[in-house]
């Protein structure tokens, strides 16, 4: 997520993959304010991640920062901050070609949750639930 205030929205993205069994890493990292720390992350990351879930408001840059710097799939989770979250989720369907990133509704954990888990499935993994 990109600031500590997102948080309400990735607990419910815990909820689904706890109940799921689906080990996860939470981290806040700013697409902004953090540029660097961000890349060390995705860098480091990318040998054992097999999907990012992203959650941003405002202008929610996270999302499309991460998908133009890795491979796997991207969700966005737009965040209701300003304008009723409309910007955030206009951001985020906004990709430009070649930057895909896959989007669930404003403030919609649970749909990134479950949407991860799909993709998850098609690589293998076997749910708990």
């Amino acid at each position: 997520m990109g600031s500590k205030s997102d948080e309400h929205v990735a607990k419910k993205v815990i909820e689904v993959l706890e109940e799921h069994c689906v080990p996860y890493e939470l981290k806040v990292i700013s697409a902004h304010r953090q540029p660097e720390e961000l890349d060390k992350y995705l860098k480091e990351s990318k040998e054992y991640v097999k999907v990012y879930i992203t959650i941003a408001g405002l202008s929610a840059a996270l999302p499309g920062v991460v998908a133009s710097k890795v491979e796997q799939p991207v969700i966005g989770v737009p965040v209701e901050v300003k304008l009723m979250g409309l910007d955030a989720l206009f951001s985020i369907v906004q990709m430009p070609p070649g930057v895909p990133v896959a989007a669930v509704g404003i403030d919609n954990g649970k749909n990134a949750a479950y949407l991860a888990i799909r993709i998850l499935k098609l690589a293998g993994f076997r749910p708990c639930k």
